[in-house]
């Protein structure tokens, strides 16, 4: 089963759990690639040639796949491991594809798995930062400069984004009425934006409605609006007019669902979206 977008961000971008470790391939330059996941597309689609690439998964060219471009022409597989092994590749790529066993399993099948790493800081080049995650696939893949390259990009973006930043405070907000707090990706990515969360209570909850009656955020940061699985029903807090007031009186960043559906090198689209003040649409 494939998760949808909503559960994706709450899942990997929450700072709440260790980094999954990496499995060592056996082939330094793996040529029958399958990706499980939408996930584990994003890193596959970026770092491996596209000739290296023996399927992706379904999920790879929908709105919420930020590589969803480079994934059109190339063949797609379920995560059913019948329908894997049959293609005989010489490396799974995966971060929750074929569900919490598939790992084992495949590795036991003779295939080697290339586990995609929790990414749950966004500075440093260490285990569990969004550096670190780039260069573990991207040797896994085959493509050790590559993924050099790409972490050299991405550091000197974020630090350019920090030089200019202006302080705002920005709330976070859902069409499910969710928002979130300290000890998140999220949290993480309006601070790398220069802004100061709105919201003080650490994780993900509910919107602060009755603070928000009278305390106003500078900003409001709009996510998942733009997808047509993540509306909440007709008690979400997104719909209350309190909230509804924010999002059409004050000043509003839109995100692209695709910029935050994984925690991956592309959430400085999002960074650098806030940090400029500029809707998505514009």
């Amino acid at each position: 089963m494939f998760r949808l977008a909503f559960l994706i961000v709450t899942l990997g971008l929450a700072a709440c759990g260790k980094p999954v470790s990496v499995s060592s391939p056996s082939t330094e330059h793996p040529m029958r690639i399958v990706s499980l996941d939408f996930c584990a597309d994003q890193y596959v689609l970026k770092l491996a040639d596209r000739d290296q690439i023996l399927a992706l998964s379904p999920d790879a060219t929908r709105a919420f796949s930020f590589m969803r471009d480079e994934a059109e022409g190339l063949p797609t597989v379920r995560s059913r491991a019948e329908d894997v092994l049959i293609l005989k590749p010489d490396l799974v790529v995966r971060s929750y594809g074929g569900g919490p066993n598939a790992g084992d399993f495949f590795e036991r099948a003779g295939v080697p798995v290339l586990q995609v790493g929790w990414a749950s800081s966004i500075d440093g080049q260490g285990v569990g930062t969004i550096s670190g995650v780039v260069a573990e696939m991207a040797n896994g893949l085959g493509q050790a400069e590559r993924g050099e390259d790409l972490i050299v990009e991405f550091t000197q973006r974020l630090e350019r984004v920090k030089a200019r930043a202006v302080q705002k405070t920005a709330l976070y907000m859902t069409p499910t009425g969710v928002t979130t707090g300290g000890n998140t990706m999220v949290h993480d990515v309006l601070l790398a934006a220069g802004l100061t969360n709105y919201s003080e209570k650490p994780g993900w909850h509910s919107l602060p409605l009755e603070r928000l009656a009278y305390d106003r955020p500078d900003l409001v940061t709009a996510a998942f609006y733009d997808t047509k699985t993540d509306h909440g029903n007709r008690w979400s807090a997104a719909r209350h007019p309190i909230a509804k007031r924010e999002l059409a009186d004050a000043e509003v960043v839109t995100l692209d669902s695709a910029w935050l559906a994984c925690g991956g090198w592309f959430i400085l689209e999002a960074i650098e979206a806030l940090a400029d003040g500029t809707p998505t649409d514009e």
